[in-house]
């Protein structure tokens, strides 16, 4: 276990792997929670979905209201929508400008290494008929933010986390917009705190907990700082677009966040197919992401692969994992076939941009692996015959990771 990291998720998982009994999620993702029946909030709050708890009618109708009352009259902007793209950018961008009249400004920020076709969706998505504006934070910066997310968070990604959630709030404030809208909830979605399953977006004083992993831009750039590999004069002049405006200008300015999943049954995959009838989106061309059986989410960046990667490194969880388990709650597979994928797919070493991702982040393959293997916690993985094992994964019957665990236990630590 990286006892050097400072990600706080990783000092409160539980050291004996449960498994949601209706999809294929663990107790090891943060925040999540199981009920007595061994159901995960999230397959709980899908049951709601798609049940008659959620009255989708009323919900739109709150939208239509919320709409109308900042509606511009003039044309000019009046919903920032953070938008890369993708399948679910397309889709909430497209639907508050046709279908409810919105004049949205689209705002993306730079992937860390476009991939192809991630290229060639964002210039389609532009080219349907949207205005955007699209930042680039400090290269040379952002690499070693991105280094220091992985060797310290087990998360190249991190930084990438402050941007996409902070600088739509920039923007907003800058042109006095009201409102800004991301896509879906991840919290109630895929599973985490249930405490804004039922208002449409989070308060400021959530995102440290939610988007950053409950750890800031500086408490980043401090590690830097005291490593040497960030200069004062970079960590004093870090773009404040990797963190919120103040929170007093941005309640002045009345920006809020909210989620367009609150108001509409959120499918992934009916809004690929959406972005796919109404834009020139493009699967990927590959037939299917690494680490997971699904061709249409997460492809714009080169280092993708990694974020996901980590996950199943740090908690047993991967793309596959994540996928498989929200098909299962729309009623797209069976848990038995999501089982199946996760045995096939999930964990699968994203190889085809790897030495691009390590020249980007600026290490060897030796400093690659070093580091990977410190995120490897014991409850979750043993070494045998010289490779990597998975313990209490989701295809062993419940006797034999119970037998794994009792194997853990007996030989963990005193």
């Amino acid at each position: 276990m990286n006892t050097s990291s400072i990600d706080p998720q990783l000092k409160v998982q539980q050291k004996e792997v449960r498994y949601c009994t209706k999809c294929v999620v663990s107790n090891q993702r943060p925040r999540i929670q199981f009920d007595s029946e061994g159901v995960c909030n999230a397959c709980r709050f899908a049951e709601r979905k798609y049940g008659n708890e959620i009255d989708w009618k009323a919900r739109e109708r709150e939208l239509e209201q919320l709409l109308d009352k900042h509606r511009s009259k003039d044309g000019s902007y009046d919903v920032v929508v953070p938008a890369s793209g993708g399948k679910d950018s397309i889709y909430v961008s497209r639907e508050l400008k046709e279908k409810w009249g919105m004049h949205p400004l689209t705002v993306t920020l730079a992937p860390f290494l476009y991939t192809d076709v991630g290229y060639r969706n964002f210039q389609n998505f532009i080219k349907a008929g949207f205005d955007n504006l699209f930042f680039n934070p400090n290269g040379q910066l952002h690499r070693k933010l991105s280094y220091l997310g992985f060797e310290l968070m087990g998360d190249p990604w991190q930084p990438f986390g402050y941007g996409v959630y902070n600088y739509p709030f920039h923007v907003a404030v800058k042109h006095g917009i009201k409102l800004v809208f991301f896509g879906e909830n991840g919290e109630a979605e895929y599973g985490g705190n249930a405490k804004n399953d039922d208002i449409p977006g989070h308060s400021l004083e959530d995102f440290a907990d939610f988007f950053y992993k409950s750890t800031p831009l500086d408490t980043l750039l401090a590690e830097g700082l005291r490593r040497g590999l960030i200069s004062e004069a970079e960590a004093k002049g870090a773009s404040h677009f990797y963190r919120l405006p103040p929170y007093e200008e941005v309640r002045k300015a009345g920006s809020s966040l909210y989620f367009y999943s609150y108001f509409n049954k959120w499918v992934p995959q009916e809004n690929y197919y959406y972005a796919k009838e109404h834009t020139a989106f493009e699967a990927n061309p590959d037939g299917r992401s690494e680490g997971t059986y699904s061709k249409y989410a997460s492809l714009d960046d080169k280092t993708d692969g990694f974020h996901y990667w980590m996950m199943f490194i740090k908690f047993g969880l991967g793309r596959t994992t994540q996928d498989a388990a929200h098909e299962i709650r729309d009623g797209h597979i069976t848990r038995e076939e999501g089982v199946a994928l996760v045995k096939r797919y999930d964990g699968e070493f994203p190889k085809l941009y790897f030495k691009e991702f390590i020249d980007y982040i600026g290490i060897d393959e030796e400093k690659f692996w070093s580091i990977v293997d410190k995120y490897r916690a014991p409850h979750l993985w043993r070494k045998e015959n010289g490779e990597w094992k998975l313990r209490q994964a989701v295809w062993m019957d419940e006797a034999e990771r119970k037998k794994d665990y009792e194997e853990y236990s007996s030989n963990r630590p005193a």
